[in-house]
Formats: C-alpha cells, structure tokens, sequence
C-alpha cells in the first residue's frame, strides 16, 4: 500500500480508502461479523482512511464504524465523515453545522475525526428540497467547519465537489477548503482530463487539477461508477438495488453498457477485470490523495486490494484509453 498526502496538510492516507457508505452498504446492512473482518483485513493491507457520514443509513454507518474501531482498537486510522443541513436549516446553517458535528462524533465514539465534510451538493443557487447549497450558503457552513478545526474536534475539513460546474469551482476558490470529494472514473475523467469534444456527460473542468494545484486534498468518488464499472447491473444483496449515476448515464445499465467499451484492457491483458481496471485507473491520477471504493462483502474488499497491489495502469494503457474516447 502506497500514502499520499491530504493536499496542504500533514495527514497520510491509505490511496485505497475504505468506503462505509449507502451504495455498497457493508457498514450499514452488513452482518457485525463481516464488519469486523473486512476493517481487520483493511488494516492489515495498510488501508488507513475510513470515509463515513451522517447521511449513510441516518447514522448507523457512523455508530457501526466507530464502534468497529474501539473494539479492533484502532486508533492509527485516519477517519473522516460529512455533515448535511436540510431545508429547515438554512437560516441557521452555522448553527445546525455545528449540532451536526458533534452529534456525529458522539455516534463515532471519538472526540475528534481527521476530516469533516459539508457533503451537500453546490449550485449557483440553492435548491432546499433537493437538499442543494448555494456558494453562499457554502461560506457560512465553511465558518463552522473552520471553527470546529480550531476546536480540535477535526484535522481539516473539506466539501463535496458534486453539483454545478461552475459553482464548485467557484466555491473552491472561495473557501479554500482542505479536502474535496469529487467523482473520478473511467467513464468521467474530466475532473483531471480535459473533455474530448462532444462529451457526453457533465464536463467538471478539471476540477481535482485546480483544486490540487492550489493545496486542496482530494478523495476520488464513484471510483467505479456505483458498480458500473464491474460491465455488470447485477447487485450484491446488501448493496443499493437502484443506484442513480453522478455525472455519467441516466441509468446503472447504461453506464455499465458505456464501461463495456473498456474491456480492451482485458483482451490486452493489462486487468483481469473492469473493476480492475477501474480502481487501477484512479490511482494512476495526479492529484488524487486516495481513490474510496464503496464495499458491500469482503470479497470485494480483497479485490480492491488485489487491484492496488498492482500498481497504476501502464502508461501506454491510459494512452490507449484517451485515444478511445476520440
């Protein structure tokens, strides 16, 4: 397992990070038993960023992940975990921040986490019953993340880079936050990539370029498009049976369609599979500190592994792949 640094400060992650969120759902609707003995087998694989958020099962991946944690006594893990103001909080967004903070280090166990996100998606004007913030509304929750830094309750805190183009750069350069999470893969790659002409899904300029350029950490999300990117619509049973795309298809089955058009790699004998290549793909990026896979059993977790051990794609191979997108 190879560390990256988190942006601009001195925390080290794991470039494979542990995804306890709702699509694969592990840390949510999984046995406690598989819990305990995927987080063992990250460990000793050298994962050490645990991503979790209030918004994962209303809580229950926070409480599970932490108490996974104190009873493995693993206190050399980096964690981090997201706050969501609702509709009924934009008046008072400071204030329901900073509620949703410290309701979520009580259900964590911990008094402090490394990384607090807000992980609500940002667009030029807010849309409260889509749960979607304005850059405004973003500023004023930035105050409270900075406060709760100042507090010791977070290493550093960050946003979710989903929503408007415009308005999350736009928000990145207004906050200068630490961290970003932001959608990276195969089918998407136009948070580092420029966009080919006639790109067919939301073009995010670069976003994960700039943010990165400027000391802004970032963790790749939708790594493999909610499991598109497997060639396959087939759910695990514990996974989300219905996972809506970011930034890619209008649907699961046409994003695992459009990932079909990468099995070159296979026939060349560069992956095993397409999740392989997937995962291998986001930790070939620059400017990515860690590439969060979403699990939903252990065998996806050794395959998540496995993948990494290989290394990045070879660079002829991510040639070939930009040549394919024309």
């Amino acid at each position: 397992m190879r560390y990256r640094k988190l942006g601009r400060t001195d925390i080290e992650v794991s470039e494979l990070g542990f995804g306890c969120g709702s699509v694969g759902g592990l840390m949510i609707r999984g046995e406690r038993s598989d819990m305990l003995k995927a987080v063992t087998r990250a460990r000793e694989a050298g994962i050490t960023y645990f991503d979790t958020a209030r918004g994962y099962g209303n809580g229950v991946s926070e409480t599970n992940l932490g108490s996974v944690l104190k009873e493995l006594q693993l206190d050399d893990v980096v964690v981090g975990t997201k706050v969501s103001p609702g509709a009924d909080d934009l008046d008072s967004i400071e204030e329901a921040v900073t509620a949703q903070i410290d309701e979520g280090l009580k259900r964590l166990g911990r008094d402090h986490v490394d990384v607090i996100y807000l992980h609500n998606a940002v667009w030029n004007e807010r849309q409260p019953g889509r749960g979607r913030l304005g850059v405004e509304d973003v500023q004023r929750a930035a105050g409270s993340l900075q406060m709760a830094m100042e507090a010791g309750k977070t290493r550093c805190w960050g946003i979710n880079g989903v929503g408007d183009t415009e308005a999350l750069i736009e928000a990145v350069e207004k906050v200068q936050p630490y961290m970003i999470q932001n959608t990276y893969n195969l089918l998407n790659p136009t948070s580092i990539e420029v966009a080919p002409a006639g790109f067919a899904f939301q073009d995010y300029d670069r976003l994960i370029a700039r943010a990165s350029a400027a000391g802004v950490g970032v963790a790749a999300i939708r790594v493999l498009a909610a499991g598109a990117l497997s060639g396959t619509t087939e759910r695990h049973p514990i996974a989300m049976p219905d996972v809506g795309p970011i930034a890619s298809g209008a649907n699961l089955a046409a994003d695992a369609q459009q990932a079909r058009a990468f099995e070159f790699l296979i026939e060349d004998g560069v992956v095993e599979s397409l999740a392989e290549a997937a995962i291998r793909f986001a930790i070939s990026a620059k400017g990515i500190s860690t590439a969060l896979v979403g699990l939903a059993s252990f065998d996806q977790l050794q395959s998540a592994i496995a993948a990494v051990e290989k290394g990045p794609l070879p660079d002829a191979a991510l040639e070939k792949i930009r040549v394919s997108r024309g």
